[in-house]
């Protein structure tokens, strides 16, 4: 497998190149549309054809680069399929395989931090947008946010995922790259360590978190895979 992680600094958010080696198919998840030309490149570096983009989730604080990848190069693109999200190539629901090449990407369903949350597993990785983060989780205070919800999805879903699993989320803001679902049981302040519903609860009850700075800009864009209105 050929794999990048990139990182656009203006929303803090990570986008990740997989790619199969033999067939020469790339996926791109959750890229960012300032950086495009960037990912045109490096695929023409590397000699690869995106098949598809997938998103983790209606963001909030980018505009996804899935459209504009899609009109310079044919991609399809992927996002959760039961949100309303018009413009889309290929709706993702849990349990959905995806192939690209000899690459199969597994959906797993993971709300609460939105609704239309997804995390993506292959083999021994997996992408779990805002989810679950480096030492935290996506806020639960809009977009249909759920802290219960949350709290199931990363517990009874991504938790359960072999241990030594690389945690590869969609932001970052301390410059912290990779994690793994054992360190995150165990160190996570807010759902690490055996913490119980209540207290996650509490917890994200208590954060005051600022309103978005992109959400009025990127939230309509996003409902429409990015496309211009």
């Amino acid at each position: 497998m050929i794999f990048r992680q990139l990182f656009e600094p203006q929303s803090s958010t990570y986008c990740y190149l997989l790619a199969c080696e033999e067939a020469r198919e790339a996926v791109l998840i959750d890229p960012v549309v300032e950086d495009v030309e960037r990912y045109l490149t490096l695929l023409a570096e590397l000699q690869l054809k995106l098949v598809c983009t997938l998103d983790t989730h209606v963001h909030a604080d980018h505009i996804t680069g899935a459209a504009a990848l899609r009109t310079r190069l044919g991609s399809r693109c992927a996002v959760n399929g039961e949100v309303g999200v018009t413009g889309v190539d290929e709706p993702l629901r849990d349990g959905a395989l995806l192939g690209c090449g000899g690459l199969r990407i597994r959906v797993i369903a993971t709300p609460g931090h939105t609704d239309s949350c997804l995390s993506f597993h292959v083999e021994d990785r997996v992408f779990t947008g805002d989810a679950l983060l480096i030492g935290g989780c996506g806020r639960t205070d809009f977009q249909q946010g759920s802290a219960a919800r949350l709290y199931e999805s990363v517990t009874r879903r991504l938790f359960t995922l072999p241990p030594d699993t690389l945690v590869f989320p969609a932001h970052d803001y301390k410059g912290r790259t990779v994690s793994t679902v054992r360190e995150e049981m165990a160190t996570n302040p807010r759902l690490g360590g055996g913490r119980s519903l209540a207290e996650f609860e509490a917890i994200m009850a208590g954060l005051n978190l600022a309103y978005p700075k992109q959400i009025d800009r990127a939230l309509p864009a996003n409902l429409r895979c990015g496309a211009p209105a």
